[in-house]
């Protein structure tokens, strides 16, 4: 069966001949996140980062202006408004599709009326008001698996089986957003790597990649860059993490994930186009 992921002004086709997955690159605007805080806090900066990603090859842009690592502190609706707002305006031309990284049912209708292509959000549009605020648009919608919230998900996350309990999450969420009239395509969804998750956890639901997207039938994005489980599997601090997450962005898109969401998108582009011509295998994303 072929899908396509209808991304606000964007339509992906991901099973046409010669699609690789779509790389989303990640653009915080933010002092406290946890790999790139404070680097693109400045417009100035973060319009040099979005310009770097066009020329690099990124597909989506995904800005978030609050941080989510463990035991982050909730931002107030304003500062994230203000953080977000003057970089959506100054980049919704760019020619890519421009995603939001929010929770803010506030912040979604905003963004929407100024013009971004998806919404995506950790909180997996689990109230009434944010999938009101994003039923009627037609833009993308990344909903995502969180236990608990960003300041207490990683004190002690527990499952007793955390595949079937995140792909239930995650089924439960796409029908939701269903019933209230969000057309199928627009939906993909996120098993929330590190979101309330032990590295155990963690291996798990990677290894069942494949598994989870046969079960949801819908696009799966994976977000593994430089995260806690990439410097615990290689022993290595945030800085010298591009190897593993460049392995992870593979071995992720062999399993059939459609969108990858990464630091680093000159390198995962580059290492996609060489597996791509050097594989025996051609992407195949179950859906």
């Amino acid at each position: 069966m072929k899908k396509n992921f209808q991304c606000g002004r964007f339509r992906f086709p991901l099973n046409a001949k010669g699609f690789r997955p779509l790389v989303m690159g990640i653009l915080n605007v933010t002092p406290d996140s946890f790999s790139d805080g404070g680097k693109f806090t400045d417009l100035d900066a973060a319009l040099a980062q979005v310009d770097a990603m066009l020329r690099d090859g990124v597909d989506i842009i995904d800005i978030g202006a609050e941080s989510s690592r463990p035991g982050a502190t909730p931002l107030s609706l304003q500062q994230e408004l203000d953080r977000l707002m003057p970089l959506v305006f100054a980049i919704r031309d760019c020619g890519k599709a421009i995603s939001v990284d929010t929770y803010k049912p506030a912040v979604m209708k905003e963004v929407l009326l100024a013009g971004v292509d998806m919404i995506n959000d950790i909180s997996g549009f689990c109230s009434a008001e944010s999938v009101a605020a994003v039923a009627s648009s037609d833009a993308g919608l990344c909903a995502m698996h969180m236990q608990q919230q960003p300041q207490t998900m990683q004190q002690a996350p527990a499952y007793d089986d955390v595949v079937n309990e995140v792909a239930s999450f995650l089924q439960h969420r796409k029908q939701a957003l269903i019933a209230a009239g969000v057309e199928e395509e627009r939906i993909c969804l996120d098993p929330g790597f590190g979101f309330g998750k032990t590295l155990a956890h963690n291996v798990a639901l990677f290894k069942n990649t494949r598994h989870l997207i046969a079960m949801l039938d819908s696009p799966l994005l994976i977000g593994v860059s430089r995260k806690s489980m990439i410097g615990a599997l290689t022993d290595r601090e945030i800085e010298h993490r591009l190897a593993g997450s460049l392995s992870a962005a593979l071995a992720a898109a062999h399993q059939g994930a459609a969108i990858l969401r990464v630091h680093d998108v000159k390198e995962t582009v580059d290492a996609l186009k060489v597996w791509n011509n050097l594989s025996d295998t051609e992407w195949n994303f179950n859906v």
